[in-house]
């Protein structure tokens, strides 16, 4: 446990910090209810949490989110919600066994990986619970995980709820092709316990090239470090190459996937673990204690989407590579640049000069020109000055949207001009 937590716990122990006028104002009014809360979750950055939630509101009508991350398209003809006798009882622990068939398909077909249905595909609680079983079967409190600069905000609230410590990898994108520098690689597998790694990458669409995953592989291996390979993008790459399809990556590599992007079915909270049977065993056992069962219904609705034929999604896709071009473009015509990779949704924007983070961005756009974008500081340290925008909203709200960002850069900018002829 930290120190600023250690302290915590001893003033809530003690019965001192409902007196605090900050914790009154923080929990409005609830201090007395401190002394139930747990030593984890008081060690757990709740700051960061509140923040992501208060960011991940529903929104008013009137505010445009280019900020969510969940497409919307429908690849599904017809679902029924009404479940038949026979499935409503307790679903298996590993998950529907057609589910897991059509996973271990899906994966020798798209991604050339070949994996047990019956030993080494576990369904989880989309890919956020696959992580969440991942890091509780393999991580203890203090060990480090080595993490992409930048990265799915997700990633460091998890690693950091567990009392893990974070070390950062430097990454860049180079004509769209995520870039990693190798020496920060390797001093950060020094002494850690996994690596993640996210190609497709959010929030800069960047690919890794086969060439270096093999590096990162022959580091890993070299330093015993285990790999989390994040592909839930992977079907918004044209041709998407997974690390575990190395030789070396068998008994090494665990791969996460969900059906919340590729098939933008995010409300039904299915993905996926794929591991050699050694490492899906822990896997299992962890998400027994978690949380024993994915719930049948959201299994049947992914077991449709899986069965639909990937043709069917190519129409989408490049209906979103669209959009992300056309917003890019309007972006630079706004002199604001945008790191484009050559996959996904998103644009890592950088934020222009006058202001002192995306962060002041993003809440000045919000607060003014009622549009939402997420704050590059959230991804990593290197996000400060970066905003993430999305591009899954539809044609008419996205180019509004980017009428916005036009207007209150054109506003700032007048403003500039007033404060030096001022001057």
């Amino acid at each position: 446990m930290t120190y600023p937590a250690l302290l915590a716990r001893l003033l809530i122990r003690a019965g001192l910090a409902r007196l605090l006028p900050g914790v009154q104002r923080r929990l409005e009014g609830g201090a007395e209810h401190l002394r139930f809360w747990s030593d984890r979750l008081l060690s757990s950055p709740l700051g960061l949490l509140e923040r992501i939630a208060g960011i991940m509101e529903s929104d008013s009508p009137e505010v445009i989110d280019l900020a969510s991350g969940s497409p919307r398209f429908d690849l599904l003809s017809s679902a029924s919600t009404k479940l038949p006798p026979d499935r409503r009882g307790w679903p298996g622990a590993s998950g529907l066994p057609e589910l897991r068939g059509a996973v271990a398909a899906k994966l020798l077909a798209e991604n050339r990986l070949a994996y047990s249905p019956a030993e080494e595909i576990l369904i989880t609680s989309g890919a956020l619970g696959a992580v969440g079983v991942i890091l509780d079967a393999f991580v203890n409190r203090g060990d480090r995980v080595v993490l992409p600069d930048p990265v799915s905000p997700l990633y460091p609230l998890l690693v950091r709820t567990r009392g893990a410590t974070i070390r950062w990898m430097t990454t860049r994108v180079e004509d769209g092709r995520l870039r990693l520098r190798f020496d920060h690689l390797a001093r950060g597998l020094h002494g850690a316990r996994l690596l993640v790694l996210c190609s497709p990458a959010n929030p800069t669409g960047g690919v890794l090239h086969a060439e270096d995953l093999e590096q990162v592989l022959w580091w890993s291996d070299r330093h015993d470090v285990l790999v989390l390979s994040d592909e839930v993008f992977d079907r918004f790459a044209v041709e998407p190459v997974s690390i575990a399809t190395l030789p070396a990556a068998r008994t090494r590599v665990l791969t996460v996937g969900s059906v919340s992007k590729s098939h933008a079915l995010a409300s039904a909270r299915v993905g996926w673990i794929a591991a050699h049977r050694h490492l899906l065993r822990p896997c299992l056992a962890t998400a027994a204690l978690r949380s024993p069962f994915v719930p049948t219904i959201s299994q049947l609705i992914a077991l449709a989407a899986l069965r639909t034929s990937p043709s069917a999604f190519v129409p989408f896709r490049e209906r979103l590579e669209s959009r992300r071009r056309y917003a890019a473009e309007r972006l630079v015509a706004l002199g604001m640049r945008a790191t484009e990779g050559e996959s996904g949704f998103f644009l890592w924007v950088k934020v222009p000069e006058g202001w002192r983070s995306g962060q002041a961005f993003a809440e000045a756009l919000l607060a003014t020109r009622q549009v939402r974008v997420l704050p590059g500081d959230l991804f990593g340290p290197s996000g400060k000055s970066f905003i993430r925008l999305s591009c899954v909203a539809d044609e008419g709200r996205l180019e509004e949207g980017l009428n916005r960002i036009g207007e209150l850069l054109m506003e700032e900018r007048g403003r500039a001009g007033l404060a030096r002829r001022a001057a």
